[in-house]
C-alpha cells in the first residue's frame, strides 16, 4: 500500500481539498487537483480528499450523460493517478464512472500510479435541487478502502443522510474512520443540519468522520464549503472556512480507543444575514467570472432592491467592474435621483443618467392610433419598465457587461415585475430573497463589511433608501402598498404558501384576512409563466423557484373554500 511505514500505522495525515471546481472544466479541475497534491506532499500527507464529482464539478445535470464527457473524465482520472506513482500521498477523487452501460457517481482511490479502487454512490437523492436517479445507477454496498494500512469507509454525500445502512455496513467491514465527499449546496440552517446528521452517524458507528464539501457558485446554487471533522465522541475538532476555498491537512493519531484527529482552533462560521450575504456575493462572483463576463451593469433606481444588488456586485467584483445607470422618467422623484447618486458615490462605481422620456413618448406616439382614447393603465406603466430594459440590454450588448436584474422573491412570487422590462438580465442575486430580508441585509451591510468583500467599509446604502416607502415610480405618488399588502403580511403569507405548502385555511388561522390570502395564492399561481422566463438567481431558502418548486403554468387548482 502507498507509504506503508511503522510511523503511519500510528499516525495519519489527511488533507481536505475544499476547492471551487468549474462544471465541465475537466482540465482546469485536474490542474487544481495536482496543485492540491503538491501542497499535501509538502505537508507529508497520506491522503488528499476532494468533494463529490470533483473532476467534472457538481452538479453536472444532464451534461454527465454525454459519452464524450464521461470518457474525458475517466481518462483525466487515469492521468491523475500517474501523479501518485512516486508519491506516498494517495488521492480520493470524485468522478463519473461507466461500467458496461451503467453510469455511476463514483470516488476513485488513486495510489502507486494507478486507480487502486472505485466506490459508487448508493443512495441517490431525487428531491429539491437533486435529480440523480435520472442520471446515475445506484451502487452496491461499498467496500472499505485501505490507506497506509488504515481501513477507511467512504460513503458519498447522500449515503449518510437517510439511514445508517451504508455507514453501518462500512463499520462492520472494519472501517476505522469515515471520509465523506459532498456536493451540499447552501441554504439557511444547512450547516446545522449537516452537523446533526454527522453526529447521528457517529453515534451509531462510533467512528470519527471527515466531511469534505465543495465551495463556490454553480448557476443558482452556492456551495458554502464549511467542511469539518468530528472525532468518535461527536465533538467537532477541525473546521474549514465557509464561502472560501481551503486546503487543510488534518493530523490523526491512533490510541486505545481508535483514531483521533488533533484539535485546531477555527474562526466562527457565518450565520443569519452574514451567511446569506456572503452566499449572494459568492454566487454572483462565480456566475460572472466562470462565464467570462468582464463586469456587470444594472439599473440603479434609488430603491432598496437595486441598491442591495449594487452593493453585492461591488463586494463580489470590485467597483471598477460595476456600472450603474439611472433611467428617469416623469414619475421619478428628485429624492430617488439623489438617493441613487449618493449610493453610487458611496460604492465608488461608474454612474450614468439616461433619461427615457423621448423613447417612451416615441412608443406612445407610435401606439396612439391603435390605442385611441383608451385610458392610461398598466400598459403605459409597463412601457416605461420595458424601455428601461431595452436601454440596459443595449448597454450590456455594447460593452459586454452582464445585466443584473434586481427583483426580490416577494415581487417574483406575485408577478409584481414586468416581463421584458425590469426582469431583463442575465442573473438575479436576490431572486430568492424576500423583501423584508432585503431591508435587513441592507442594514446589516451598512454595519459590517463581510470577509472577502471588495467594496468599501461603512455605510454603502443611504439610510433614506432603506427607510422610505417602496415604490416602482411608474405613476404619480405610487407606492407598493397600493397594489400589495404590507410586506410584513405578504412575506409571511408567501413563506407559508411557498416554503411550507400550508393550506389556505391554516394561513388564515395565523391572523391573516381570508380575502388577502386567497388573492396572494392566486397571484402566486398566475405569475408562474413570468418566473419560467426569469433570469436564474441564487438559492437561499429551502424552496426556491425553478429548481425546488416546479409548478405548471396552466393550472386551475386553488385551495377549496
Amino acid at each position: 500500500m502507498p507509504g506503508m511505514t511503522d510511523r503511519q500505522t500510528q499516525t495519519l495525515n489527511i488533507t481536505l481539498a475544499q476547492l471551487n471546481p468549474v462544471v465541465g472544466d475537466i482540465a482546469g479541475n485536474g490542474h487544481m487537483a495536482r496543485e492540491a497534491l503538491a501542497v499535501a506532499q509538502a505537508h507529508d500527507s497520506d491522503l488528499v480528499v476532494f468533494p463529490e464529482l470533483f473532476i467534472i464539478g457538481y452538479p453536472p445535470e444532464d451534461l454527465v450523460l454525454k459519452p464524450a464527457l464521461q470518457q474525458a473524465a475517466m481518462q483525466a482520472v487515469r492521468e491523475l493517478a500517474k501523479e501518485t506513482a512516486k508519491s506516498r500521498t494517495a488521492l480520493l477523487v470524485g468522478t463519473p464512472w461507466v461500467e458496461g452501460d451503467r453510469l455511476y457517481n463514483a470516488v476513485a482511490l488513486l495510489a502507486d500510479g494507478e486507480i487502486r479502487q472505485l466506490s459508487f454512490k448508493r443512495d441517490l437523492p431525487n428531491y429539491s435541487v437533486f435529480d440523480e436517479k435520472r442520471l446515475f445507477e445506484p451502487g452496491p454496498l461499498p467496500d472499505v478502502m485501505e490507506i497506509a494500512g488504515v481501513k477507511i469507509g467512504v460513503p458519498i454525500c447522500e449515503d449518510i443522510w437517510n439511514s445508517n445502512e451504508i455507514c453501518g455496513h462500512l463499520a462492520k467491514q472494519g472501517a476505522e474512520l469515515l471520509v465523506v465527499p459532498n456536493g451540499s449546496p447552501f441554504s439557511l440552517h444547512k450547516q446545522q443540519a449537516r452537523r446533526e446528521v454527522v453526529r447521528q452517524r457517529i453515534s451509531e458507528t462510533g467512528l470519527p468522520l471527515l466531511y469534505i464539501n465543495q465551495v463556490g457558485g454553480q448557476d443558482e446554487l452556492v456551495f458554502d464549503g464549511a467542511s469539518f471533522v468530528c472525532n468518535g465522541d461527536g465533538k467537532t475538532v477541525q473546521r474549514l472556512k465557509d464561502f472560501d476555498s481551503d486546503l487543510t491537512t488534518t493530523k490523526w493519531r491512533k490510541g486505545k480507543t481508535g483514531w483521533k484527529c488533533e484539535y485546531s482552533e477555527a474562526g466562527e462560521w457565518s450565520e443569519g444575514h452574514e451567511a446569506v450575504y456572503r452566499a449572494l456575493v459568492l454566487g454572483l462572483r462565480d456566475y460572472v467570472q466562470k462565464n467570462g463576463f468582464p463586469g456587470v451593469v444594472l439599473g440603479l433606481s434609488g430603491g432598496v432592491d437595486s441598491a442591495l444588488c449594487a452593493a453585492i456586485a461591488v463586494d463580489a467584483l470590485g467597483a471598477d467592474k460595476v456600472h450603474c445607470v439611472m433611467l428617469p422618467y416623469h414619475f421619478t422623484s428628485s429624492e430617488s435621483l439623489q438617493d441613487a447618486k449618493e449610493c453610487a458615490e458611496l460604492l465608488g462605481v461608474r454612474y450614468d443618467i439616461i433619461p427615457i422620456e423621448k423613447a417612451v413618448e416615441g412608443f406612445l406616439a407610435e401606439l396612439a392610433p391603435l390605442f385611441g382614447r383608451r385610458k392610461s393603465d398598466i400598459t403605459e406603466e409597463n412601457l416605461q419598465s420595458r424601455t428601461r430594459g431595452v436601454t440596459l440590454m443595449a448597454i450590456s450588448n455594447k460593452f459586454g457587461a452582464m445585466l443584473v436584474t434586481t427583483g426580490n422573491k416577494s415581487e417574483m412570487s406575485v408577478g409584481y415585475a414586468t416581463i421584458y422590462g425590469d426582469m431583463n438580465g442575465g442573473f438575479n442575486p436576490i431572486k430568492d430573497v424576500y423583501k423584508l430580508q432585503v431591508f435587513a441585509l441592507c442594514k446589516w451591510r451598512n454595519a459590517r463589511k463581510p470577509a472577502g468583500a471588495l467594496g468599501p467599509s461603512g455605510v454603502v446604502i443611504p439610510e433614506n433608501i432603506i427607510s422610505k416607502p417602496p415604490s416602482a415610480e411608474l405613476r404619480e405618488d405610487q407606492k407598493d402598498e397600493d397594489s400589495l399588502p404590507p410586506y410584513e403580511v405578504l412575506d409571511d403569507i408567501l413563506e407559508c404558501l411557498v416554503e411550507k405548502e400550508m393550506p389556505v385555511e391554516d394561513i388564515i388561522k395565523r391572523g391573516h384576512e381570508g380575502e388577502t390570502v386567497r388573492r396572494i395564492e392566486n397571484l402566486l399561481y398566475i405569475a408562474e409563466y413570468k418566473r419560467r422566463q426569469a433570469a436564474p438567481g441564487i438559492k437561499i431558502t429551502s424552496r426556491n423557484f425553478g429548481r425546488d418548486r416546479r409548478y405548471p403554468i396552466t393550472n386551475r387548482f386553488r385551495d377549496p373554500e
